[in-house]
């Protein structure tokens, strides 16, 4: 039976950024012995909340006890050792050092002389991996062994600090099904010693199959706390979104028009089963020229991954792609580039704008091969184009050679897009083209996209607001879990469609019928 008084419990906690509130007032209430999901989309404030309370960030408001004591951890090691380990998603180990020397690194236990016992050392370390089914030559480097076996060393390391709390960012990631399962064996054995665990991941399968309660976040607040049982997957989307399952959708809350585009017959990329380890399992999806099409799925569904795999950014282990009926195969996104492909990344602060370059040089970016001559630019023709750009995109900035850095984050969005079009692209895909920008802004890069697709370019756009994919697509294709579920034409589309085809656990399919959608076929 799980204990009633928390182990931990964090109240009324808030952390601002410049010109970003990332918590106010966030809760979190954890039991020993108890598996509790930590879930909500990009920007909910999870990460922040989880740095907040092993001391990488600095609260602004709140209060944290665990373990009965009001506490307030400088670093991550004071939290360590006071029993809080954390294994997160991109792995922090040093790849040079052995599989020893990263489990026990900063408490490697040494012998009366005060030298390394590595005799010990190495022996613990097969008993930790042990725990976990993993058998390796533990005094090898970390880095001659692939994700899966670095994420279980991970593992190992947190359960040699015998903490009280771990907590799981995404552990599952990178590991295959028998892994995965060997996994929540040991969170089943934790739980069984009284240890907590805060599992932080957004594959409901799992939230359901190993949790016991879980804290839903959305802008920086906590939404709801409850038993997983008492929440069904569908409902748990719906808070996650900030949506109601009656809602009804209302014309009119993006700048898209209400009528469909006039897309042609000829197809301009079609992607078919693309598989590549856990991440994608399945992902198809087709833009014909003129149309604009929705890629619609929870935070970990693989949408993102879909884009990147277009645009042979990540190699894919499966699958086939076509651009205008002609297979091909992407090792480089130079190849889809040549194949008159763009693509604006979700995060344009990390992979798409370079700061200390001028917005003149972020525009032509991707241009330059042709602009250049024996390594020397043709300035007046980049010039020419900046201008162009600048003037039909309505870029708001002092000048060309501005630092991109400086613009506000809707025209450093624009100056992207400006990237791509004046390639003369004939497909776009768009992660979150919207996303973290203001109103008029946003507005006006939706104006943009319909007028572009009215001109008979196709987009692929991914959006994780509904409105914007129901206004905005032709049609919307669904990811699960790395999977198609569903495509539906715009006569279909509606907020509880989506959401049941994001949340069920069902046999997929891609028929645009919304009955069966609705009844879990889909």
């Amino acid at each position: 039976m799980i204990p009633s008084k928390p182990l931990l419990t964090m109240e009324h906690i808030s952390k601002s950024f410049p010109g970003v509130v990332a918590l106010a007032d966030a809760n979190l209430s954890v039991l020993p012995g108890e598996v509790h999901a930590l879930v909500g989309q990009n920007g909910a404030g999870k990460s922040t909340l989880i740095k907040i309370l092993t001391g990488a960030y600095a609260r602004e408001g709140g209060d944290i006890i665990f373990n009965g004591q009001e506490v307030n951890f400088q670093a991550p090691q004071q939290a360590q050792a006071h029993g809080i380990s954390t294994i997160y998603q991109e792995i922090n180990l040093v790849p040079l050092r052995s599989v020893s020397e990263n489990v026990f690194m900063g408490k490697e236990p040494r012998n009366r002389l005060g030298l390394l016992d590595w005799r010990k050392m190495h022996a613990e370390t097969r008993k930790l991996l042990e725990r976990l089914s993993i058998s390796i030559d533990v005094a090898q480097p970390l880095l001659n062994y692939n994700i899966a076996i670095q994420q279980m060393v991970a593992i190992a390391r947190a359960l040699s600090f015998d903490s009280r709390l771990v907590i799981m960012d995404e552990p599952t990631s990178s590991l295959n099904e028998g892994e995965v399962e060997t996994l929540f064996s040991i969170i089943r054995q934790l739980k069984a010693e009284h240890v907590a665990v805060i599992f932080v991941g957004h594959r409901l399968d799992e939230l359901y199959a190993i949790c016991d309660r879980v804290t839903i976040m959305r802008d920086g607040r906590t939404i709801e706390v409850c038993a997983m049982n008492e929440l069904s997957r569908v409902e748990l989307v719906a808070k996650m979104l900030g949506k109601e399952l009656t809602d009804v959708r209302q014309h009119g809350q993006t700048s898209f028009s209400a009528s469909a585009h006039h897309a042609d017959e000829r197809v301009l990329l079609e992607a078919r089963e693309l598989t590549r380890d856990r991440v994608l399992q399945g992902a198809s999806v087709a833009v014909h020229a003129g149309e604009i099409v929705g890629l619609a799925g929870l935070l970990g569904s693989g949408r993102s991954e879909v884009a990147r795999a277009l645009f042979g950014a990540d190699p894919t282990d499966s699958g086939q792609l076509f651009v205008s009926d002609r297979q091909v195969h992407f090792r480089t996104p130079a190849d889809a580039i040549q194949a008159r492909l763009g693509f604006c990344p979700e995060d344009r602060k990390a992979d798409g704008i370079i700061p200390y370059l001028s917005v003149r040089e972020n525009l032509t970016l991707a241009l330059l091969p042709t602009l250049a001559r024996y390594g020397i630019v043709a300035q007046k023709r980049q010039q020419e184009i900046v201008d162009t750009f600048i003037r039909r995109l309505d870029i708001k900035t002092a000048g060309p050679d501005q630092p991109i850095r400086e613009l506000s984050g809707g025209n450093q969005q624009k100056v992207l897009l400006a990237r791509w079009l004046c390639m003369n692209p004939q497909l776009l895909i768009l992660d979150e083209p919207t996303r973290g920008i203001d109103v008029g802004a946003k507005a006006e890069i939706q104006a943009l996209i319909e007028e572009l697709a009215e001109k008979g370019l196709g987009v692929l756009m991914i959006s994780s607001e509904l409105e914007e994919l129901i206004e905005g697509s032709d049609r919307i294709v669904v990811l699960r879990d790395g999977q198609t579920v569903a495509s539906l034409p715009r006569s279909e589309f509606s907020q509880d469609v989506l959401m049941a085809a994001m949340a069920q656990d069902s046999k997929p399919v891609v028929s645009g019928r919304q009955d069966e959608v609705q009844h879990g076929e889909a």
